[in-house]
C-alpha cells in the first residue's frame, strides 16, 4: 500500500505543545513494518509543557530536568518519545519546541485506517473482528492500545525522527481538515497534582475512537 499524504516538517513541531496537540488531530500516524503498513488518524492528544514554562508542568516527565529516560524530549522537535507503563505497556509522544525545551504531545487515540487485521493480531484480538461495529475503538482507543496495535516499542522506536522519509514511524498530512476540537483536562493526572485541571487534552468531537469518553467534558475551541 502506498504511504498516504505527505510528511509534516520539523517546523510543525517547533512551537508550544498546547498548539501542536490540537493541530495534530486529523493527521495520520503511519508505521511501516515487514508485515505491511498500518495507519490511523489522530483523534485525541495531550500536551505536556516543558520545565521552562511558567508555571512548569508538574505532570510532565521533563518536570525535573533531563534523565536517561526522558533525554529525547530535550533534543530536537519531531522525535518519538516512547516510555513504558506498568512494566509492559508503552505510550508514544512527539517532542515539541526548540532543543532543550522538552515540550511534548502524547498521542492518546487513533481512528484506524489501514492494516486493521495486523493491528488486531498485535492486540491479540479475534480474526475477522475488525469488520464488526465498534471494533475500531478496541484497536487504538487509548495510548497503550495505540502502541500495542501499531507495534510501537521503546527499544525500537524511541528517538525516531517522525519527519524523515526513511523513518518507519511517521506523521503525515492528507488534507483532512478539523476546524474545531474539544479541550478538557488530561486523563490520569493525580488529583493532588497542581496541573490536574489544566485543559491540555484535545479530542475530535463525536469521534467513536476517542478514549475516556465519559471524561470528555470540556469546551469546543477552534484549532489555533
Amino acid at each position: 500500500m502506498k504511504v498516504p499524504g505527505k510528511l509534516l516538517p520539523h517546523s510543525f513541531y517547533e512551537i508550544r505543545p498546547e498548539l501542536v496537540a490540537p493541530r495534530l488531530l486529523g493527521k495520520l500516524l503511519v508505521h511501516r513494518t515487514r508485515e505491511g503498513l498500518m495507519a490511523g488518524r489522530i483523534v485525541e492528544a495531550e500536551a505536556y509543557l516543558g520545565p521552562h514554562s511558567e508555571p512548569p508542568d508538574p505532570a510532565a516527565h521533563s518536570h525535573r530536568g533531563p534523565t536517561p529516560r526522558n533525554l529525547v524530549l530535550f533534543g530536537l522537535p519531531g522525535h518519538a518519545y516512547v516510555y513504558s507503563i506498568y512494566g509492559k505497556y508503552f505510550c508514544l509522544n512527539i517532542s515539541c519546541e526548540k532543543e532543550g525545551h522538552a515540550g511534548c504531545v502524547l498521542l492518546r487515540a487513533l481512528e484506524p485506517l489501514a492494516g486493521l487485521e495486523q493491528m488486531a493480531a498485535n492486540r491479540g484480538l479475534a480474526d475477522g473482528a475488525t469488520r464488526n461495529n465498534g471494533f475500531a475503538k478496541q484497536l487504538t482507543s487509548g495510548p497503550s492500545r495505540l502502541c500495542q496495535a501499531l507495534g510501537v516499542l521503546r527499544t525500537s522506536h524511541n528517538g525516531l525522527d517522525v519527519t524523515r522519509a526513511n523513518s518507519p514511524l511517521q506523521v503525515r498530512e492528507d488534507g483532512f481538515v478539523i476546524e474545531e476540537v474539544i479541550a478538557t483536562a488530561r486523563i490520569g493526572i493525580n488529583e493532588t497534582n497542581a496541573a490536574v485541571d489544566w485543559p491540555l487534552r484535545f479530542a475530535v468531537p463525536g469521534n467513536a475512537c476517542v478514549s475516556g469518553r465519559k471524561n470528555l467534558k470540556g469546551r469546543r475551541v477552534p484549532v489555533p
